[in-house]
């Protein structure tokens, strides 16, 4: 059958690909050039079969993000408040009675926001310590590397110190944003201020040895290629060799309304569902393929369920405006129900999912 699908040439590689062997940088390169979308579909689907059968996760969550105001000047981002009157901050007994309004929905609060240039661990340790007392059984997701590294530096204290004081304070563990691309020289093209991408690995590091699962994310679709996507997932795949402290892998898509690099056209849904699929096949170590619908859309993450991918996410309540104010999805909300039927529809099984990806309650098609 597989001469039907691939050429003599494609052979060796998709053989290698369905018998779950680990892909080279150069193989990962073969696919993004060299295999068509159907190909790529029927490998990835196969690679997902096999670590998670017909099960797609979800989760029921808030995204609080405490402020828009950031040191950072970062070209792609149009969260950024650009002046006073575009600012804001968000107290603690604020973003409690944001909480208060979905607790009862909800089951992980995710944190995260601007890089504020007075805000140390010392100040989000009490935050989430708040958080925690009047939320004890809400998982408390919260913080990028790029926010720890910063807090830590205004208190100055290191990385493992200032983890520490989180995780005592209630933090269970850390989203995997602000990795953007690990190449410097893109870097320095997309956002020159920000901390290095060995700094973010270290970082994610640590957290694993502290014994907190995260994420890890890549933003594409910019000025980027496909070798360096695939050095960015190679260093992530290595670290996943040493640590196993990796839940999913989220690639996160460009989107250029509102910033700087508006001049830079966004890849099309075709690029996107290549993305996830090599994503799928070349990180044969990270469990779960996350995509963020609230950056490609509800429609675009249900055929992403196609090409690999098997967690999208939660159900927000419309709690994050970082995409929104880039072009994206403009209320990215669904309850329990719209997601599961978004699921199903595609034809699969649905699972509620804790944040550690214990399943909660699967929802199989057939049940309907």
């Amino acid at each position: 059958m597989l001469n039907r699908i691939f050429t003599e040439y494609q052979l060796s590689l998709a053989e290698k690909v369905l018998a779950n062997q680990r892909i080279s940088i150069n193989e990962a390169l073969n696919l993004f050039h060299d295999f068509s979308l159907s190909q790529l579909s029927f490998l990835s689907s196969e690679r997902k079969r096999q670590v998670s059968g017909l099960k797609i996760y979800f989760n029921r969550n808030i995204h609080v993000e405490p402020t828009n105001i950031c040191v950072y000047q970062c070209r792609f981002c149009s969260y950024r408040a650009m002046s006073s009157d575009d600012s804001y901050i968000y107290t603690a007994d604020d973003i409690i009675s944001r909480i208060e309004k979905v607790e009862s929905d909800i089951t992980e609060v995710h944190i995260t926001g601007g890089v504020h240039p007075e805000w140390g661990i010392k100040y989000f340790s009490e935050l989430i310590a708040k958080i925690h007392s009047r939320f004890p059984k809400l998982h408390i997701k919260a913080f990028t590397a790029v926010e720890i590294e910063y807090m830590c530096m205004v208190d100055g204290i290191s990385h493992s110190d200032g983890l520490k004081a989180l995780m005592q304070s209630g933090l269970k563990s850390l989203p995997g944003g602000g990795a953007e691309i690990f190449d410097e020289e893109i870097r320095l093209k997309i956002s020159p201020e920000k901390s290095s991408g060995k700094i973010w690995l270290d970082i994610h590091k640590i957290a694993h040895e502290l014994g907190m699962k995260t994420t890890a994310t890549m933003l594409y679709g910019h000025v980027e290629n496909y070798e360096q996507r695939v050095k960015h997932m190679y260093e992530l795949r290595a670290l996943q060799d040493e640590t196993g402290g990796f839940q999913a892998f989220i690639p996160l898509k460009f989107r250029r309304a509102n910033n700087p690099m508006s001049d830079v056209e966004e890849v099309s849904l075709m690029e996107d569902l290549k993305n996830y699929s090599v994503s799928r096949i070349f990180l044969d170590n990270f469990p779960h393929l996350k995509a963020y619908w609230p950056a490609i859309g509800k429609n675009s993450a249900q055929m992403s369920l196609l090409f690999g991918v098997d967690d999208l996410d939660g159900t927000i309540n419309d709690s994050t405006s970082i995409y929104s104010r880039a072009g994206a999805e403009q209320s990215p909300q669904m309850n329990s129900a719209d997601m599961i039927q978004l699921i199903h529809d595609a034809g699969y099984s649905a699972v509620e999912r804790n944040s550690l990806y214990e399943t909660i309650r699967e929802y199989r098609k057939d049940e309907e």
